[in-house]
């Protein structure tokens, strides 16, 4: 049996096994609370997993292991820059949101200020950063798939893509949250253990030993004549062509990738899952377990493909170098097993990757078009009129509407390393989102010209930026290849448009007098103590 058709056969019974949990889901699915937050149902354990389904993307599985087999040392930032930002979540923001919020990250905005300029600014920010998110799975789709089922052409790659949003906004229109996130956790265990086993084959091979196995991976990977600029930084950024700028663009993606997250809507909605908040804990510290465990996995994964496949072999078949755990999978399953055992390995991590990438654009598309529906369309265009049936119905069709842009920005982006693609989201995020969450659990005087301030400040900053950074235009790897307009160097906006946001946030809340005391010391109140937020999330 061909590694064409056993894939097949693994993703066929993967996307039968997700369809029927949606199903069985929809069925389930008769308020608001049940669409948007799985009527806050899920004990703190099963949040746990699914924020850790969530969070293990495309991006970490097949982006980290890539960045790292091409470039060493530099790619190792990205796995510790995606698991130091959860200490910022968790401090930060996670018990403080499930006890102030009831749906979406504007219901913590909205309560002390303005309702619909606020909660306008937090859905079109939502909407953007999970499309840049998005963009991210759908490029790994094709990679993916053109590896396991032989397809080369750019046509067939695009079908891939298609397929894959298709299936998404099957999954949100009919599952909701309740059926996202059995996905989720399906998905996270699935993931954890295709991992597990191809990092201990790799381990194996090198006698348990991570010595030889990255001093193997410098003399494969590395540039030939200086092997051991592999192991240090510089190989990515900061190489003596970017100069200064190549270093600064490394401490603006550092940055971005520990901000971020504490802004991310699709991860922000999971602390609403729960029942309390110390379930909100609880989840965020087995997400934390999870997650931590996951990424030093994808140190040996990278190193791994590094070492047993080589950069040239990895690049020839995505030049971004979003194929190389699969590569991996492939090539030590046929030196220990054989041709079969290899085929078999391939079939498997790439199923897994396959079920990763379909269950993080569930999650991302709920997020934003839960905001759509909750934030922008019941609270601005309704004034707080609609009806929850209304809103669930607005809230599936506008999941069809992202899926499409999500798609079509997927089949324009294919050749951008997909862990590269996520940063820019992080960036986003942490830009427009952080600022504004943070000043209002924190910051007494902020109000509403603040938040509109931070929001749309960070948000536009970071992407007019990114339109004018060589990720758009100017590049080998390009959007535009063909054309340049990049007069902006850094690959990553954090470190301007992250301050940024910021100071928008503080400079709007000095110049407006608007300010409500007695509404801060309540959700002051509520965010450290839960005291009144069980029963605002039961109206």
């Amino acid at each position: 049996m061909s590694s064409q058709v056993l894939a097949t056969i693994l993703f066929l019974s993967f996307v039968a096994a997700t369809l029927g949990i949606t199903v069985w889901a929809s069925r389930q699915t008769k308020t608001a609370a049940d669409y948007y937050a799985g009527g806050r149902s899920f004990t703190g354990v099963q949040n746990g997993l699914a924020i850790g389904g969530d969070y293990m993307s495309a991006a970490s599985f097949l982006g980290i292991a890539g960045i790292i087999a091409l470039y060493g040392y530099d790619g190792f930032l990205y796995s510790i820059g995606f698991l130091v930002a959860w200490l910022v979540a968790l401090l930060l923001v996670a018990e403080l949101m499930r006890n102030s919020g009831k749906f979406t990250m504007a219901d913590v905005l909205a309560f002390r200020m303005s309702p619909r300029p606020v909660r306008t600014a937090a859905g079109v920010s939502t909407i953007v950063v999970s499309i840049f998110y998005l963009l991210a799975q759908m490029v790994g789709a094709g990679a993916l798939v053109g590896l396991l089922l032989g397809i080369t052409s750019d046509a067939g790659k695009m079908w891939t893509i298609i397929a894959v949003g298709t299936l998404m906004v099957i999954y949100v229109v009919f599952g909701g949250m309740k059926g996202t996130t059995w996905v989720q956790i399906v998905k996270a265990v699935l993931l954890m253990s295709g991992a597990a086993l191809v990092t201990i084959l790799v381990l194996g091979k090198f006698g348990f030993n991570l010595s030889a196995l990255l001093s193997q991976a410098a003399t494969t990977s590395g540039p030939s004549g200086n092997t051991g600029s592999f192991l240090s930084p510089g190989l990515r950024y900061g190489t003596e062509a970017q100069g200064l700028a190549g270093k600064i663009d490394l401490i603006s993606l550092g940055l971005a990738l520990v901000l971020g997250t504490a802004g991310l809507p699709h991860i922000l909605i999971r602390f609403y899952t729960v029942p309390t908040a110390k379930a909100a804990r609880k989840s965020v510290m087995w997400g934390i377990g999870l997650i931590g465990t996951f990424y030093l996995l994808t140190l040996v994964l990278g190193f791994g493909a590094a070492a047993v496949v080589g950069a040239d072999t990895i690049r020839a078949e995505d030049p971004a170098g979003n194929t190389a755990a699969p590569l991996l999978a492939q090539r030590i399953g046929e030196e220990i097993f054989g041709p079969v055992g290899g085929t078999i390995l391939l079939a498997l991590i790439g199923a897994v990757a396959f079920a990763t990438i379909l269950a993080v654009v569930a999650g991302l598309t709920l997020a934003s078009s839960s905001s759509f529906a909750h934030d922008l369309y019941a609270h601005v265009f309704k004034r707080g009129q609609a009806s929850e049936r209304q809103e669930v119905v607005v809230a599936r069709l506008s999941a069809l509407v992202i899926g499409a842009a999500a798609i079509g920005l997927g089949i324009l982006a294919q050749g951008q390393n997909v862990a590269f693609l996520v940063a820019l989201a992080f960036a986003v995020a942490a830009s427009g989102n952080l600022p504004a969450i943070l000043y209002s659990l924190f910051w007494k005087r902020f109000n509403t010209a603040g938040a509109v301030s931070a929001i749309y400040g960070g948000l536009v900053s970071a992407l007019l930026l990114v339109i004018f950074s060589p990720v758009v235009s100017g590049g080998p790897t390009a959007l535009f290849k063909d054309a340049d307009f990049a007069w902006f160097p850094l690959s990553n906006p954090g470190i301007i448009s992250i301050p940024l946001g910021f100071f928008c946030g503080w400079l709007g809340t000095v110049l407006s007098k608007e300010y409500n005391a007695a509404k801060y010391a309540e959700i002051e109140v509520r965010s450290l103590t839960g005291v009144g937020a069980e029963q605002a999330t039961k109206h």
